[in-house]
Order: structure tokens, then C-alpha cells, then sequence
């Protein structure tokens, strides 16, 4: 054997070595996960590694902004401070119209009970852990290592939603149930989406034509948001929310424009748009504060 068919044979060897090394070392239990959590009252989850990264500055407006969704604010409120409190809380999926400010409430509404119980003996800081929902397998995991922490989380996914042959909804059946342990007393999860349900009409009609006991195939997916205790619905806004929400922002920020000028461009930026949400208000909002040459903060 020449000199160059040996080198061939280790260097082939040493990889093989090294795959089984790289394969030993997957399957060893992973070390504790270190995370300071007085570092900031928001993170977002990585699972991969797993990392909880700590967010500065949490993209959100003040609660007050928040308007035509008072019901769902009161609603979403008084679990959120329960919780804070130590008490019993639910899960909660808030569904329904796009732009009516599902996430824009959960981030304010976090910020707030934090603020109210700057200065209470005995309430743990509330922390918010976003998890995107390409990672929603891992939620089982996440929650897991919340456990017994001494803070309070709220896991927030956006935008929630399953489609096709997607099966990573059964990941967070068994999150919300808990297992054999229970969920973690200390650990809310909180989602956002446009479906009550979390599945496509089609998706479930599929399912219904395709299988053997039909009803039950549904009840299998449909199932899903039975986990969450507390459903809030929000609906397209009427015109006059739709200008409580831009006069609200003018006043906050300072942005000066006689009230009929206002009102005809916001209502013209409105058709524009073919709609009108809390989005649509944010939108207008801006373009003004930029023709005015005036910042937003």
C-alpha cells in the first residue's frame, strides 16, 4: 500500500471518528441553561442552541393608546395581573380580525402590570419570552426549564397558525396540558391569530372527508384551542374607533393639524387602504408625523 493510499484511509477514518464523536456528544444530557433574568423583562427563545436573548428595548406603545379594544384590554388585564399576583390564570388566545392590535395588547398590557407592581412586596417580575412559531416543537422544552423559576413567564407566539401536514401543533397540546407534571404554576402561554380555531376551514374539511371516523379527526385539531381558557375575539373597528385611535396618537405625540384637516386625511388614508385597524391608524400616523417633520417617541 503506497504512502498516499495510507493518508487516504486515516483521513477517512478520522471523519468517520469525528461523526461519532459529534453523535455521542448529541446525545448527552445538555448543561443548565444560564440566564439572568434581572437583565430585562423580555427575551426571545432560540432553541438551537438554546438561547434566551435578551430584548433592550421591547417594541410596544403605552396600553392607554390602545383604543376601540377595551373590553379585550379589561379582559386580558385582570388575567395578566391574577397571574402577576400569584394567583390563577389562563392561557390565552386572542384571534380575529388582522391590524386590531392582538399583539401590539399583549406586549403593552405586559409592560403595565410590570409598572403597577414596580413597588409590590411579594409579586415576582413578570417575564415575556417570545417564541417564534417555527420553534413551537420546542415549547415543551421551553417550559420545562421555566419551571420552578423564581419569576413568572408569559410565553408569546404571534401569529399562530397550522397548516397542511403540519403536526407541530401536538408539541403544544402537550405544552398547555402539561404531562404527567402538570404545566409550571409559574408559566402562561399567550398566542396570537387570525383563525379561532388555529387551522384552515379546508384543513379541517380534509380531515373530515379523508378519515374513518371523521368527527373525531376534527376533534382532534379543533381540540387544540380548547387548551387555551381564555378566548378574546377582536373585530374590524368602526370609523369612529378608527379616529378615536388617530386622535389619540396626535394628542400623545404632539402632532399639530387642525382636527378637520386630520379627520379628512385619516379617513382618505383609511380608503386608500381599503380598511380600517389599529394598524391602518399606526400607518397614517407615521406618514403624518413624517410630513410634519416630527418624530415619534
Amino acid at each position: 500500500m503506497t504512502t498516499k493510499e495510507n493518508t487516504s484511509e486515516v483521513a477517512l477514518l478520522t471523519s468517520k471518528l469525528d461523526e461519532i464523536v459529534a453523535l455521542l456528544a448529541s446525545s448527552l444530557p445538555k448543561p443548565p441553561v444560564t440566564v439572568n433574568f434581572d437583565e430585562a423583562d423580555a427575551f426571545v427563545f432560540h432553541p438551537s442552541p438554546f438561547e434566551l436573548a435578551p430584548v433592550p428595548k421591547v417594541n410596544r406603545v403605552d396600553i392607554s393608546l390602545l383604543k376601540g379594544v377595551d373590553h379585550s384590554k379589561k379582559m386580558l388585564m385582570e388575567n395578566t395581573s391574577r397571574f402577576a399576583e400569584g394567583f390563577p390564570a389562563n392561557n390565552v388566545l386572542l384571534w380575529g380580525a388582522r391590524g386590531m392590535g392582538k399583539s401590539s395588547l399583549v406586549k403593552s398590557a405586559h409592560a403595565a402590570i410590570n409598572a403597577a407592581h414596580t413597588n409590590s412586596e411579594g409579586v415576582r417580575k413578570l417575564v415575556l419570552i417570545e417564541i417564534h412559531r417555527e420553534d413551537i416543537e420546542a415549547l415543551p422544552a421551553l417550559m420545562n426549564e421555566l419551571r420552578g423559576k423564581p419569576y413568572n413567564f408569559i410565553i408569546f407566539c404571534d401569529d399562530l397558525s397550522f397548516d397542511g401536514d403540519d403536526t407541530s401543533y401536538k408539541s403544544l397540546k402537550a405544552a398547555l396540558d402539561g404531562g404527567i407534571e402538570g404545566r409550571p404554576m409559574n408559566v402562561l402561554f399567550y398566542a396570537t391569530s387570525n383563525r379561532r380555531h388555529l387551522l384552515p376551514r379546508d384543513m379541517m374539511e380534509n380531515e373530515r372527508s379523508t378519515a374513518i371516523h371523521a368527527s373525531e379527526a376534527v376533534e382532534e385539531k379543533v381540540s387544540l384551542s380548547d387548551r387555551f381558557g381564555l378566548w378574546i375575539g377582536f373585530h374590524k373597528c368602526s370609523q369612529d374607533e378608527y379616529l378615536d385611535m388617530i386622535y389619540g396618537y396626535t394628542e400623545h405625540f404632539g402632532l399639530k393639524l387642525k382636527q378637520e384637516q386630520l379627520r379628512a386625511q385619516a379617513l382618505e388614508w383609511s380608503t386608500t387602504r381599503g380598511a380600517r385597524s389599529g394598524r391602518v391608524a399606526w400607518q397614517f400616523i407615521q406618514d403624518l408625523a413624517g410630513r410634519l417633520s416630527q418624530t415619534l417617541s
